[in-house]
């Protein structure tokens, strides 16, 4: 049976979770009231950290969902996304329209990825 390694945890969630070869993040976040642009730069900022924190990286991501607070702001934040993005290496990407956990933000990334031992 394959075990559950959780890090960063505390009573409400843990910020990264691996299971096999496989890396699950929490939702990550810019900082609130910055611009979506700003914002994604931080979250993907956020994202790269915990990922390598994992034994994994941007290049072993499987699955992205982005919720942004506007679709209104979809180009802004692709922009950001796409200059971020090796070329070869996008994951699977859902990207759609909710509510954020405070109105100042504007923009979370959750994350699958895969070990990189796992290649």
């Amino acid at each position: 049976m394959t075990t559950i390694q959780r890090e960063q945890t505390n009573q409400r969630m843990s910020k990264i979770v691996k299971h096999g070869e496989t890396v699950y993040l929490c939702g990550q976040v810019g900082i609130a009231g910055e611009s979506v642009a700003d914002q994604t730069k931080e979250a993907l900022r956020r994202v790269e950290t915990l990922l390598n924190e994992a034994g994994s990286d941007k290049h072993h991501m499987l699955q992205v969902i982005v919720w942004l607070a506007d679709m209104a702001d979809f180009q802004e934040m692709n922009e950001v996304w796409d200059n971020w993005m090796p070329e070869g290496d996008a994951p699977a990407r859902a990207c759609g329209e909710a509510k954020l956990a405070r109105p100042e933000l504007k923009v979370e990334l959750i994350v699958t990825a895969a070990l990189k031992n796992a290649e």
